[in-house]
């Protein structure tokens, strides 16, 4: 909160809870695209709400953000002078491509001295400050940071204002790859506090010294055909304000935020989305997910969409919250919400009267939901193709695709699912098989496999599934790029009446054959350190945290799976026992309750580490981390 905190921080290993272990997806179009962008800024009731738990918690209803494909930046904001976004959500916005910016804000009288302190000396000052903000994005692997100064400064202050936006600027470019540093509309270059809604000659020195201006929200048209004039050709680097509740004299903002979309887009400018949280706080938890879809599905046509660059694409769907959690189809504990275990998001197809896309929270693969698909295939046709990604990449030569799903309602012995893949048009791509000649517009229907092909019994647990839960599939390509994945929903026979069908989708996969058939890696160096014993709950019972630490090759896990065998002081084997997800290579057991040894007696608690793979195959537990801690009564008599 004070400029000493900040000059005084220091990375600590305590820290590391803190630290994001989710690299930054690539995806396309990349930033440096001169597509206008889409700018998330996430205020709600002061931030560090439920976000703050580092391991997640039991909320029932919470704020979880999803429409990762729609937007470019996304901006954790709260008051207090430096903002760290909580790593739940840079892991959630990086795992779908999306940087994170944290926000530094100088406010009133005390913000006015802060101010004072570090930009009215020399360069000396403002430099320590840059500094440490750009250590602290690298040391917890955000992205960079929004700059908001409301509060007057004083000639010398705004004299060394813009230096300090360029050091800032250069010194997280240098730090974190891919870093932005954008500037909040506030001040003006004599000091004053006055919002100009635009970029104009009273602010563009700031707007020069940073990769991009947020403009304040209550502007007319006029301010966006002069900000676009002014910009040239760095239009795309002005994030035109929305305050989603509508404070102000403003264009829309609820469910009218289209029409402020619509001129920002007509003008070719980027467009910063402020508290889009409204949608829970105004209306509430309760339908949240319903109205959440709503707003975004109202602004799609004007947030252009992402694709995916890189192999394997895995997914349960999961949104990082639940009434309950699943495994393989079964029902776990719940309420939970942790939004570091939220899976990339697909698109979120709507069509008017026909297709509905949305979470199910009642039944679900894997984590906490499903993506239910319902729609209706009219009279005259066969099918509905529903898109689930868009993608850009070369195609490896021969992909492996995993489809679960359960269909629903009446009219689900009505209906067939399966797979399309489309590539772009080339010449030379085809399908492995010449024989089987490529369909029309690079249309690929991958080949059912009844069972696994022979050398690869890792993929016989996708194959293999419970009732309810169908789908694996190959398909050879040649030269191809991948365009497009959707699901293909088909009648079985012709009919003149509207055919409707619900479909949930458990998971979806596209891997690589060959990474698929390689041996994964093996969890090492498990530690345990920071251990705190306590007498109880019970007579004959103690309660044991301990912080639990170790290696696995980065960016090959998308999360572990923390295990106990259970305390025993005789030889009974006891059964795996749960005790949480981990997202980085450490984890903390808090109140584990184990039995309490008898004088002279040592009893045994067995701790595992499971890795999960982006690719979802399962991991022998030869390969898993294992500990064991024997533990006994102190002698002597003492506690």
């Amino acid at each position: 909160s004070s400029l000493e905190e900040l000059l005084a921080w220091q990375p600590d290993s305590n820290d590391d809870f803190n630290v994001s272990a989710v690299p930054l997806a690539q995806r396309q179009p990349s930033l440096h695209s001169k597509r206008p962008r889409t700018l998330v800024c996430h205020d709600m009731r002061g931030g560090y709400l439920e976000d703050r738990f580092i391991q997640g918690s039991a909320t029932r209803n919470p704020y979880v953000f999803y429409h990762w494909r729609y937007i470019d930046i996304f901006v954790y904001f709260s008051h207090h002078t430096v903002t760290i976004p909580p790593v739940c959500w840079t892991n959630a916005a990086h795992r779908n491509g999306v940087p994170v910016l944290g926000t530094f804000i100088t406010e009133w009288t005390d913000g006015e001295k802060l101010c004072e302190a570090f930009l009215a000396g020399g360069e000396e000052a403002y430099h320590a400050v840059s500094k440490q903000l750009a250590r602290i994005a690298q040391h917890y692997r955000f992205d960079g940071w929004l700059v908001n100064v409301e509060n007057t400064l004083s000639a010398a202050a705004v004299r060394n204002l813009p230096p300090f936006l360029r050091h800032l600027t250069a010194q997280v470019h240098s730090a974190v790859p891919g870093g932005l540093v954008i500037w909040y509309d506030s001040v003006l270059q004599n000091g004053a506090l006055r919002w100009q809604n635009e970029l104009n000659e009273e602010n563009r020195v700031f707007f020069d010294a940073c990769d991009g201006l947020f403009t304040n929200y209550n502007w007319k048209e006029e301010h966006l055909e002069r900000t676009r004039g002014l910009a040239g050709p760095r239009h795309t680097d002005v994030y035109v304000g929305v305050d989603v509740f509508a404070r102000g004299d403003v264009i829309g903002g609820g469910f009218d935020t289209d029409k402020s979309l619509r001129l920002i887009r007509q003008h070719d400018l980027s467009a910063a989305i402020f508290a889009p949280g409204w949608v829970y706080e105004h209306l509430g938890a309760e339908n949240f997910l319903h109205n959440e879809n709503k707003f975004w599905g109202l602004l799609a046509e004007y947030l252009p969409t992402h694709s995916i660059c890189t192999l394997p694409l895995a997914t349960s769907f999961s949104l990082g919250m639940g009434t309950s959690r699943f495994l393989a189809g079964k029902e776990e504990a719940g309420p939970w919400y942790d939004l570091s275990a939220q899976e990339i998001q697909p698109l979120y197809m709507e069509r008017e009267g026909r297709l509905s896309t949305s979470c199910c929270l009642q039944d679900a693969w894997c984590g906490g939901s499903s993506l239910r698909l319902q729609g209706t295939i009219f009279p005259g046709e066969e099918h509905m193709a529903i898109r689930l990604f868009s993608l850009q990449m070369p195609a490896p030569p021969k992909l492996f695709l995993t489809l679960l799903y359960k269909l629903e309602g009446p009219h689900a012995d009505e209906v067939a699912v399966a797979l399309e893949l489309t590539t772009w048009d080339s010449g030379t791509c085809h399908e492995g098989n010449v024989a089987s000649l490529p369909e029309p517009n690079g249309r690929h229907h991958p080949r059912f496999l009844p069972a696994p092909p022979p050398g690869l019994a890792k993929l016989l647990a996708a194959c293999d599934l419970p009732v309810g839960w169908h789908g694996c599939y190959e398909l050879d390509l040649q030269d191809c790029s991948l365009r497009d994945l959707s699901l293909l929903v088909s009648r079985h026979q012709p009919s003149p009446q509207e055919t409707p069908f619900t479909c949930l989708l458990g998971e979806v996969r596209v891997l690589d054959a060959a990474s698929v058939a390689a041996s994964p890696p093996q969890v090492q160096s498990l530690t345990a350190s920071q251990l705190w014993w306590q007498e109880g709950p019970e007579k004959e019972q103690l309660s044991l945290s301990v912080t639990l630490r170790w290696t696995f090759p980065p960016g090959q896990a998308s999360c572990f799976r923390v295990l106990s065998q259970g305390a025993r002081c005789r030889q009974a084997q006891t059964p795996l026992q749960l005790l949480g997800l981990a997202h980085a290579c450490l984890y903390r057991a808090v109140g584990l309750v184990v039995p309490r040894p008898a004088a002279g007696q040592s009893c045994r608690l067995e701790l595992l580490v499971e890795p999960v793979l982006r690719d979802k195959m399962p991991v022998d537990p030869d390969r898993w981390g294992r500990l064991v801690l024997v533990y006994s009564e102190p002698a002597h008599g003492t506690s």
